[in-house]
């Protein structure tokens, strides 16, 4: 079945809905050549995700049903330890793996090490999963895929409906239906299908549309980026359309911040999440994303210096392309943006005060 499942994959153009964009047809030959066995991400890893934990409550059982006709094995299925979602995986009867609930630990090579033993750590790719590799603390793994949960539902659809049917759906480029969780300030944040194509505008009126005073938006969690609020009904939710903003459909993750936020005081605490989520394995996450969180703190507290803007750019230049992983590389892409869209904000608050507690009758 795997091998005739190829063709269709490849036809109906089914990419990787956890944010990577990758051929799920080409990935999927390359693990039956290498006879790799399969992990089904469901952690919902990112900031602010939650479709994994909607695929496995509502559409388990095409889940299950992609999953075997990948014709992979065995198959493992991956949630944070103690999570719903792992409630749900064990009473269907199959195999969990329990992942800890730190960002990093669902990244798909600490899936693979925290599989073979280790620990929920990144691993320093110079082989592809797929054809083995080795975890941090040096031990052999055996090939394997890891597929995100969404993935899987998609592949069964397929199967079920045809690639047509499923390019009836999102761009020539970008096809098939996807799941976005859309949260914040909207209407009614929530878990949405929908594809790529309609307007940004469009995506929020799925959750009830947004609330008053909405200052940014934030595509892609700490891996994502931030996009003025006035920049919404002129972008869609295509890859061409937000790369003008310097932003990507990423893993569905849409998060509207409201007037009762402050926005540089939100971007510090999730800085100051990302500088203690460090796997300990390499300098830029070790390091940097320390000192970045603390050159933006600064920032937000208007206690720099007149050089520290100029200075936390240039840190985050250091940071790009040299960890083990991209978290790294998220986060420093994070950050810019956060400096370029809230840079008003960041002006004031050198100045002494909060544009937002004026603006809510605060002080």
């Amino acid at each position: 079945m795997a091998l005739n499942l190829l063709p269709a994959l490849h036809e109906a153009g089914l990419t990787g809905r956890s944010g990577s964009a990758f051929s799920t047809g080409v990935k999927l030959a390359a693990a039956l050549e290498n006879r790799a066995e399969l992990v089904v991400n469901a952690c919902d890893g990112e900031i602010g995700a939650a479709k994994d934990a909607y695929v496995i409550q509502h559409h388990l059982r095409e889940v299950l049903d992609g999953a075997a006709l990948t014709g992979l094995t065995p198959v493992t299925y991956a949630a944070h330890a103690g999570s719903e979602t792992e409630g749900n995986l064990r009473a269907a009867g199959v195999p969990v793996l329990p992942v800890p609930a730190r960002y990093v630990a669902s990244e798909a090579s600490a899936l693979v090490s925290l599989l073979h033993g280790g620990l929920a750590r990144p691993m320093t790719k110079r082989r592809r999963l797929v054809q083995g590799g080795r975890t941090p603390e040096g031990k052999k793994t055996r090939p394997v895929l890891v597929l995100n949960a969404e993935t899987l539902l998609r592949i069964a659809q397929i199967e079920a409906f045809g690639p047509a049917w499923f390019r009836s759906f999102g761009t020539p480029e970008d096809p098939g239906p996807r799941l976005v969780a859309v949260n914040g300030a909207v209407q009614a944040p929530g878990v949405y299908e929908t594809e790529t194509g309609p307007s940004l505008s469009h995506i929020l009126s799925l959750a009830g549309g947004p609330l008053p005073g909405a200052r940014a938006l934030n595509i892609g969690g700490l891996g994502g980026t931030w996009i003025a609020a006035s920049r919404i009904p002129s972008l869609h939710y295509t890859a061409g359309s937000l790369a003008a903003a310097g932003a990507a459909p990423g893993p569905g993750v849409l998060h509207l911040l409201g007037p009762s936020h402050c926005p540089v005081a939100t971007v510090a605490d999730m800085l100051n999440y990302a500088a203690g989520e460090s796997a300990g394995q390499c300098g830029p996450c070790m390091f940097g994303l320390p000192a970045a969180a603390a050159g933006f703190a600064e920032l937000a507290a208007g206690t720099a210096g007149p050089a520290a803007h100029a200075a936390l750019q240039e840190r985050l230049g250091l940071l790009a392309g040299r960890g083990a992983c991209h978290f790294p590389d998220g986060v420093a892409a994070f950050t810019a943006s956060a400096l370029e869209v809230f840079s008003a904000h960041l002006q004031a608050h050198a100045a002494g005060y909060c544009p937002g507690q004026e603006e809510d009758g605060q002080s």
